[in-house]
């Protein structure tokens, strides 16, 4: 566990190297929340998350020999952004293996940022291993992404900027994926105010931490697979893992719909973009299973890198999730008239016709028949039971597509 004295020897190092993230409060989650809602916004990092502090203050500790042949990491994403522009800074040579599933936003990022990039396998383990294997050939430097003091340091200082603009914080809320963030963190809060609590949230598809937490020994998962790829891992690192057990007091687990539904509502009523990790406080602490929160709340919005095609099926997903956009299948008699009728019932109901596809070709529709594919903008779940009931009034019979 990084001491506090280290924690804030990283603090004196990257000030100025790295954005003093805000401590943005929220009235509106506030008072859904029944409790003063904060949130930490590392997605406004130059690159996009918190892991452009541990990569900086890693290779800030390191012998210039060491560095002579440059460096090499695996990531997601995130990881891979914070050591390109970190060895960019230092006039290292950066190589990032990445999974073959990464979002293009971070690939080009972390080319922009000076990295090579190299894409192997479908996960982060996989691209683990060809990290290492060059490391081994080339004689580079592996920067951990998470299971490492100088990384857990490096997080650390998020907790240390916490407890100077909050001090009267009560619960904070962080992601969880390799662990180096929440231990860092809880290195931090726990040495100074021990009656924090601290809560971890992992994806359901990735729930590595909680899943060792109920074994009572480090779990590795099978697979891993979420919306929220920068914390879909299958396992919690060797060293962060006795620390999460000792130190956060509760793992939460979110499903896929309540993580796009948080990055939809953050961009809606925060004006904040994040990627499925950075919402997944967000989704636990308003989920089915909501954490026992106390007093001043601190979420942590970890990250921001999303890309806009991701972007654009999340928030599809949370509008529908949402009652706000609907889509519909009917069959139409291919007679004159019969599709205005239709979009006259529709616009009675008080639905607003977003797009519409009127087939009438397609080879498995009866003679006489036309499909017609409508995306509807409606004001909720009410509105939409009450727009089925009235199509079902007039005879319509309808699917409602996914």
């Amino acid at each position: 566990m990084p001491s506090l004295a280290e924690i804030r020897e990283a603090a004196d190092h990257l000030r100025g190297r790295v954005r003093r993230t805000e401590l943005i409060h929220s009235p509106y989650f506030s008072e859904r929340l029944g409790a003063p809602l904060y949130f930490k916004c590392e997605n406004l990092q130059r690159t996009g998350s918190f892991k452009i502090r541990g990569a900086t203050w890693f290779l800030a500790r390191q012998e210039p020999e060491r560095l002579a042949r440059g460096v090499i990491t695996a990531s997601a994403g995130n990881h891979a952004q914070g050591v390109a522009l970190a060895a960019s800074r230092a006039g290292i040579a950066a190589t990032v293996v990445m999974p073959e599933t990464t979002p293009l936003a971070k690939i080009l990022a972390a080319r922009d940022y000076g990295a090579r990039v190299i894409l192997r396998g479908l996960g982060y383990d996989e691209a683990a291993i060809e990290a290492h294997r060059l490391e081994q050939e080339q004689g580079l430097l592996y920067v951990p992404a998470f299971d490492d003091p100088l990384i857990m340091a490096g997080q650390g200082t998020i907790g240390l900027e916490i407890l100077e603009d909050l001090p009267e914080v009560e619960t904070v809320v962080v992601p969880v994926g390799g662990g180096g963030l929440i231990s860092g963190i809880a290195s931090a809060l726990k040495a100074q105010r021990p009656r924090v609590r601290l809560i971890g949230v992992e994806a359901a598809g990735a729930a590595a931490a909680l899943r060792s937490r109920q074994a009572g020994h480090r779990v590795v998962l099978p697979e891993a697979h979420s919306l929220a790829d920068g914390i879909a891992l299958k396992a919690v690192g060797e060293l962060t893992w006795p620390l999460i057990e000792e130190w956060v007091d509760e793992l939460v687990v979110v499903e896929e719909e309540p993580i796009a539904q948080a990055i939809v509502t953050l961009l809606e009523k925060a004006k904040l973009v994040t990627e499925g990790a950075g919402a997944v406080g967000l989704a636990a602490l308003f989920g089915p299973d909501a954490p026992l929160h106390r007093g001043a709340t601190v979420c942590v919005l970890s990250g921001g890198n999303i890309d806009v095609q991701t972007l654009e099926r999340v928030v599809e997903r949370g509008l529908l999730e949402e009652g706000r956009y609907l889509k519909l299948r009917l069959e139409l008699p291919d007679v004159p008239g019969a599709l205005a009728r239709l979009t006259q019932v529709i616009g009675a109901a008080g639905a607003n016709i977003f797009a519409v596809r009127h087939d009438r070709r397609r080879s498995r529709l009866p003679l006489g028949k036309a499909e017609v594919q409508l995306e509807l903008e409606t004001r909720g779940l009410e509105h939409i039971a009450a727009l089925r009931d009235q199509l079902r009034t007039e005879g319509y019979e309808f699917d409602i597509l996914r």
